[in-house]
């Protein structure tokens, strides 16, 4: 018999849900395949293919193109929940260690750059509105340190780590939600996840400390780290004034902790 529960949605289109199943409880997710989101699906089934056995992820079971869908189907994690990045959480620990294990290559994925583009341009129009709060210029500096060049790399990265897309299960944490996957410089996954943690309620020097557990960071270049912060925190300083209404609040909060790492970093 089968008994399907709808799951907790984030901000990605398409379903996602439980399904009981005689053999015990799987995750599925799927998007219809003319949706401008199903590119998305598509790069979270290759990331899964490419995963190495040391990525602590749940594993994709089975994944198909049936009746106009894309949909894939995962194991599921009982009793997970959203890690808690917060200071003194007892899932930090696990976090960190998740982050460490992450990495591998794959070359079907495609390179950051091209998750890149559409910040680049939300940060070239923000900036040409010439707005007068003291933190553009900045941002502008920051900017214009960034070599795109030097993020270009072979390590499968998942791009976007954020307490929704870390499940906590007991001591373990888990990495899920692959959607935009790419490749880059290993150090990447640890430098986007510092905005997250500052969000959570660390400061800019803490967050950076947790993440130096990670192998690739104490060889990132200082000005690489500074740009793509300062690149992410552009993005959600765009979308802060111009997405949609309910999702402004999120971004303006990310915007703010973002804001407090680069100038943490370029004072």
């Amino acid at each position: 018999m089968l008994k399907v529960v709808a799951a907790e949605r984030g901000i990605m289109p398409g379903v996602a849900a439980r399904l009981h199943t005689a053999g015990g409880s799987v995750f599925l997710k799927g998007v219809p395949a003319d949706d401008p989101a199903a590119r998305l699906y598509l790069r979270e089934r290759a990331a899964n293919l490419a995963l190495a056995p040391s990525v602590p992820a749940p594993r994709m079971l089975w994944c198909a193109d049936i009746g106009g869908w894309h949909l894939l189907v995962f194991e599921y994690i009982d009793g997970a929940r959203s890690a808690d990045l917060s200071p003194g959480s007892p899932d930090l620990p696990g976090v960190i260690d998740t982050l460490a294990r992450l990495g591998g290559a794959d070359g079907a994925l495609p390179c950051v750059t091209v998750n890149l583009d559409l910040l680049q341009r939300a940060a070239a129009e923000l900036l040409g509105m010439k707005p007068r709060e003291p933190w553009w210029g900045m941002y502008a500096e920051a900017f214009e340190g960034l070599s795109v060049e030097s993020l270009k790399g072979e390590t499968l990265l998942h791009y976007d780590l954020h307490s929704g897309n870390l499940l906590a299960a007991g001591q373990d944490v888990y990495v899920i939600d692959w959607s935009f996957a790419c490749r880059g410089q290993a150090w990447i996954d640890a430098a986007l996840l510092v905005p997250r943690l500052v969000e959570a309620g660390h400061s800019p020097a803490q967050a950076e400390a947790l993440v130096a557990a990670h192998p690739g960071w104490n060889t990132a270049p200082a000005d690489a780290v500074t740009g793509l912060g300062a690149l992410w925190t552009m993005f959600r300083e765009y979308k802060a004034m111009h997405g949609l209404a309910d999702t402004r609040g999120f971004r303006a909060g990310a915007a703010q902790a973002g804001r407090a790492w680069i100038t943490h970093r370029t004072r």
